[in-house]
């Protein structure tokens, strides 16, 4: 399996429903040192997502691109429709290898009114 896709599904997987109910699978997902700025600009760490919980909706992956930033990092882009809170987000996400596995080390979501299209679109300039 490609790089892209491994971390891709791993993307997925945190956007499941089922994982984000659950503070093992978060906890495995989540560096220890994470960090996030979420779309309301709040900062979060990985202390208070497992004690307060995350965002639960019903979210999908759109135009999933990664960039290596070195041997063990990488910069992940996408759009994400959330249809339950009725908004899309242009999302980035780092990845680091960590003890022989990726984890999710940073994570920000910016509202956009961008179509997905749109989005596609402008990462082609």
């Amino acid at each position: 399996m490609s790089l892209k896709k491994e971390l891709k599904n791993m993307e997925n997987q945190h956007l499941l429903l089922s994982t984000r109910e659950s503070t093992e699978r978060l906890d495995h997902i989540l560096a220890d040192d994470f960090w996030e700025i979420g779309s309301s600009g709040m900062p979060y760490d990985k202390k208070f997502c497992l004690d307060q919980g995350v965002v639960l909706s019903e979210m999908t992956l759109h135009h999933y691109e990664i960039q290596s930033l070195s041997e063990d990092t990488v910069l992940a882009t996408y759009y994400l429709e959330d249809p339950t809170r009725k908004r899309n987000t242009l999302r980035s996400s780092i990845w680091k290898m960590i003890a022989g596995r990726w984890q999710l080390y940073f994570h920000q979501g910016t509202v956009t009114d961008l179509h997905k299209d749109e989005y596609q679109n402008m990462r082609r300039l």
